[in-house]
């Protein structure tokens, strides 16, 4: 058995907002599992609602590189320190690549890495990678990138936060005007700020669905006001509340942020851009990347650091 560090539980705590003595019994029941901890804390209701996996800790940005309306393609590079992230050299280093990924037609990072360098074609993707972290002095990493190209239709992105979140939105559509663009920026403002995991409540799976439902389960076992009720009304209970939980990670399903009435869904105000424009306008898919997604940071204590270098 792992064990159970005072860095272990308050990484928890903070994934899952939790109680300090539930993250530290539940990383003892699953012994030191970080994973079988948060489905411990949540079955038992102590858990609140974890909409991310994985903590946001690495520094860097994300960009957009777009061709016309047709093509885009979002990049993720790491640095060491937000001081790097926000210096000049290394953003327009990061447009450069994602400049290089709407070009590419590279499958994976590792073929992107190995392709030539679009400003300098005497060196490849990583070599150019290579020559950046001599110029700026800290290791930086290419993490991922992603390409979207329309299909009967257009794309549209979005930068959030200096580069803390990049979205792109495929569409398809028989009309790509100035309004339907612009429906189109709204939905990736959408998705950077709601984090839909899918698009429609048809592209979850069968097997999402039946881990869910344990989960509630469990949690009402936990609830003393569900006790004792019919099975009927617990199953009831259950549907109830997954249905709820699918709206919020379905894009179409949820409240549209700029609804004026505060209750317009996502959908429907698709359906009424298509009407004004007379067209159907179809989300297809989205991509949305945030900086340090699902990476740690390294826990720096200066004072130990310098210690350890003066013997």
């Amino acid at each position: 058995m792992a064990e159970i560090t005072a860095a272990m539980v308050k990484e928890l705590r903070e994934q899952t907002g939790a109680g300090m003595m539930d993250c530290k019994k539940a990383l003892n029941e699953t012994g030191g599992d970080m994973e079988a901890a948060v489905e411990v804390l949540r079955k038992n209701g102590q858990a609140k609602a974890v909409k991310k996996e994985g903590r946001i800790a690495a520094e860097g940005i994300c960009r957009i590189a777009v061709r016309g309306d047709q093509a885009a393609a979002v990049v993720e590079v790491n640095s060491e320190t937000d001081f790097v992230a926000k210096n000049e050299t290394f953003q327009q280093f990061v447009q450069a690549v994602a400049e290089q990924a709407v070009e590419t037609d590279a499958a994976d990072i590792n073929a992107f890495l190995a392709e030539k360098w679009k400003e300098d074609p005497s060196k490849t993707v990583n070599e150019a990678l290579v020559d950046k972290i001599a110029v700026i002095g800290e290791k930086l990493s290419i993490r991922r990138f992603e390409k979207v190209t329309a299909q009967g239709g257009c794309v549209a992105s979005y930068v959030h936060g200096g580069g803390r979140i990049g979205v792109i939105v495929e569409a398809e559509t028989a009309v790509v005007n100035d309004a339907v663009k612009e429906a189109l920026t709204n939905i990736a403002m959408q998705v950077a700020a709601l984090y839909p995991k899918y698009v429609a409540t048809s592209d979850i799976s069968e097997e999402y669905k039946a881990h869910e439902r344990e989960i509630i389960a469990a949690q009402i076992q936990q609830d003393p006001k569900m006790a004792g009720k019919p099975e009927k009304v617990i199953n009831g209970a259950i549907e109830g509340r997954l249905n709820k939980e699918l709206k919020e990670v379905c894009l179409l399903e949820q409240v549209y942020v700029k609804a004026e009435d505060g209750k317009q869904s996502v959908a429907k105000y698709l359906e009424q851009v298509g009407k004004d424009n007379q067209t159907t306008v179809t989300v297809k898919r989205f991509v949305r990347f945030e900086t340090g997604e699902g990476l740690e940071k390294k826990n720096e204590d200066f004072a130990a650091e310098v210690a350890a270098q003066l013997g």
